[in-house]
Parts: structure tokens; C-alpha cells; sequence
């Protein structure tokens, strides 16, 4: 292979195969359905990744994928020198900070994905600077079948020098970043986001059904629409279960879902603003919630349609 000088008269990395140099453990607090892909992917891209998470079979899951799962957060908090949290409560998030503030390093960032109230991340962020650790407020804009095959957006927010050297692990999980400012701006801007998402779920649901009650057939429908002005991301991502009717496999679910639906509820009133559409919404995912889909993924809001309009589908 030919060796390519660069200025400083070294040899062109790009043309030497990949890093051999060892790099530090990145740790992953949380191995849900979010925690668990980024987690795989951070290990594909050649980190050593060390996870926890309250759950033994998720432990064993990143065991058998390649991690190394730990026995408690504290743990994580001592192996890697960066370190994620992708957790479902705010009271696992101020858990984890305790853990961080009692057992982790110095100079220590944490990227912090999960969807919660700032004022939660907040009181986070300021327990574990008491040791030293700096808190990103990083949310994600993506499903979990998303996040598997590295298809998620960071909205990063807080401070700007530990963004820049968690740049290489987000880059090992996901498509793109963005540095949004002061911390807090990336939970403001993943609130805004899901109000898309959950509008978009519900339309991509409606006129598949107004479609189907019309005679045509689904599967047609999401491939022809989504080559059109029409489109969404939603269309594309949760149109195929949709055209199936299996909701089983689910990428973000009915009942986690609700605790978003009141996080961007409270911050728009929070705010004063009218979201008349988002409001719309709530009703059909409630619907989804009492016809027993609470573990299923969102696309079922399409069932919660059907079942309104009186549509039986053959087969």
C-alpha cells in the first residue's frame, strides 16, 4: 500500500487501516431499548464498554454482546472516564447522580440521553459537580429501532469542552450531533421534537386508515406516500407496523411514551403556548393505553383508528 506523507512528514492515518491505540471504557448507565443499542454500537466502533443496569437479564445481555456489566453505578462511575445514562424516571436519574457524586472521577463527563424534566437534570448536574463530574444534557431524537442501526440525532447542551471530547462517542452511536448551547437547550429542543413525533404517529395513523376504509392497500400506501410531499419520518419508521398490525416489537412503548406526553404537556404550559394539535393527540394514545397496548410500541395508536372507524381488516 502506497504511504501517503501528510505536512508534518507523518504517514496518512486513512491509509493505515483503522486506531490500534487502546481506548479509555465508556460506560452505559441504563440498558433498556435505548441504553442496550447504544451500547452495541459504542463496542462496534471499538470501545470497551462497561454497563449497569437494575434489570439482571440486561446485564447478562451486554455480558453475552461483548461489555463488561458492572454491579452497580458507582462501579461504572469508577471504570470510564466518560460515561451515558439512558434511564426512565427522574427519581432512577437523581439515583445515579448520588451514585456519580459519591464514586466518580474529577473531570469525569456524563451524557446525559434520557427524556426528562430540565428541572430534574438540573438538580442532577449539580449533585455530581460536587465531585468534580461534568453532566451533559444530551437527549436523542429517534426509536429504539433507530438507535440499532446508529440512526439517532444528539441535541447536546451544557458545557462546550466536555461536548467536544464526548464528540467520538457520540459519533460511535449516532448519525449526527448538535451543540444547542447552554444547558438545558437540548432537552427544550427534544421537547419540541417529540410534539412532532407524537403528532406525526397519530397522522401517519389516520390516513393509513381513511386509506384502507377507502380500499387501498396499506403496504402501497406507505411506499407510494412516502415518496411524496406527505411524508413524515414517522410514515417511514412506524408505517411498516402499521401495515402489519404487529406492534409487538416495540421501539418506544405506549406506556413509557405517557411520561413524555406530560413532560412536553407541562413545558408548553409551563410556557403559555397553545398546542391545540398535540392536545388532539393525548385522547388516542390514552385510547391505546385502556385497549390494553401499554407494553406495545406507539405505531398502535393505527389499532386505536381502526377499531374507532369500524375497520376490519381481511386476514
Amino acid at each position: 500500500m502506497k504511504v501517503v506523507p501528510t505536512r508534518s512528514g507523518r504517514r496518512n492515518r486513512a491509509l493505515r487501516g483503522p486506531a490500534t491505540a487502546k481506548r479509555d471504557p465508556v460506560g452505559v448507565i441504563g440498558l433498556g431499548i435505548m441504553g442496550s443499542a447504544m451500547a452495541a454500537n459504542i463496542a462496534a466502533a471499538g470501545f470497551p464498554v462497561v454497563g449497569y443496569d437494575v434489570l439482571p437479564k440486561r446485564r447478562s445481555a451486554l455480558t453475552a454482546s461483548g461489555g463488561r456489566a458492572t454491579r452497580n453505578a458507582g462501579e461504572v462511575a469508577r471504570r470510564a472516564p466518560v460515561a451515558i445514562t439512558s434511564l426512565p424516571t427522574a427519581e432512577a436519574l437523581l439515583e445515579v447522580a448520588a451514585e456519580l457524586s459519591r464514586f466518580g472521577r474529577r473531570g469525569q463527563v456524563v451524557i446525559e440521553t434520557s427524556t426528562l424534566p430540565i428541572n430534574i437534570k438540573e438538580e442532577a448536574r449539580e449533585v455530581v459537580a460536587r465531585r468534580g463530574v461534568t453532566l451533559l444534557d444530551c437527549p436523542l431524537s429517534g426509536t429504539g429501532a433507530q438507535a440499532r442501526v446508529k440512526d439517532l440525532v444528539v441535541f447536546a447542551s451544557g458545557d462546550r469542552s466536555a461536548y467536544r471530547r464526548s464528540v467520538p462517542v457520540f459519533e460511535a452511536f449516532a448519525r449526527a450531533h448538535h451543540f444547542l448551547g447552554a444547558f438545558g437547550a437540548g432537552s427544550r429542543m427534544k421537547f419540541v421534537a417529540n410534539l412532532l413525533v407524537a403528532i406525526h404517529n397519530v397522522s401517519a395513523a389516520e390516513a393509513l386508515v381513511l386509506g384502507m376504509k377507502a380500499g387501498l392497500d396499506p403496504a402501497t400506501m406507505v411506499r407510494v406516500l412516502s415518496d411524496g410531499a406527505g411524508s413524515s419520518r414517522m410514515l417511514q419508521v412506524r408505517g411498516p407496523m402499521m401495515v402489519e398490525g404487529d406492534y409487538s416489537a416495540a421501539a418506544m412503548k405506549v406506556g413509557v411514551w405517557q411520561k413524555d406526553m406530560r413532560i412536553i404537556g407541562e413545558f408548553a404550559r409551563g410556557l403559555d403556548c397553545p398546542t391545540p394539535l398535540f392536545a388532539a393527540t393525548a385522547p388516542i394514545y390514552n385510547a391505546a393505553m385502556a385497549l390494553g397496548f401499554e407494553q406495545s410500541d406507539t405505531a398502535a395508536v393505527c389499532a386505536v383508528l381502526e377499531r374507532w372507524g369500524g375497520l376490519r381488516r381481511r386476514g
